[in-house]
């Protein structure tokens, strides 16, 4: 298995998101965890990974604080696996992820699923990024600047 390069330190916020989660199967792990699956088990099913690979992501995981372990549910011997705050915080990335695909996959018909509120049962509206004044921006409506007090020592994003 080929080592990973830590992007942990990196100046880029990006790099650095995607050092804690940027494989695919975390993802689709934290997805699962969205959904509401919580075992080891329910996880291997949905996703069909091997359990060392399973296993190993789900640490990983754990370690970077996106999911605890908690006591099983139903009472029995299990732990269950569960996002924190900082986990939940990565569903409108999963969320605008989902909405690029539905706009740009090639076989947007073969996509199973649609996002819907729960209480509406009506589609999520598309995910915009909007100003602090209300206007739409696009990429090219926005810069980057430095921090007052970043340290600018690394590798620029």
């Amino acid at each position: 298995m080929v080592k990973r390069t830590s992007l942990a330190d990196d100046t880029c916020p990006i790099a650095r998101a995607l050092d804690v989660f940027g494989d695919w199967w975390s993802l689709l792990i934290i997805r699962d965890a969205n959904l509401g699956r919580r075992r080891f088990g329910e996880f291997q099913a949905s996703l069909g990974l091997a359990k060392n690979i399973l296993a190993t992501r789900l640490r990983a995981l754990v370690e970077r604080g996106i999911l605890k372990m908690v006591p099983a549910s139903d009472g029995s011997a299990y732990q269950e696996y569960v996002l924190t705050p900082k986990g939940r915080g990565i569903f409108p990335i999963l969320v605008a992820l989902r909405q690029w695909s539905e706009e740009f996959d090639d076989a947007p018909d073969e996509i199973a699923t649609i996002l819907v509120d729960r209480a509406k049962g009506k589609p999520v509206k598309k995910l915009v990024l909007v100003s602090q004044d209300g206007r739409l921006l696009r990429a090219a409506d926005t810069a980057l600047k430095p921090r007052p007090a970043a340290k600018r020592a690394r590798r620029a994003p």
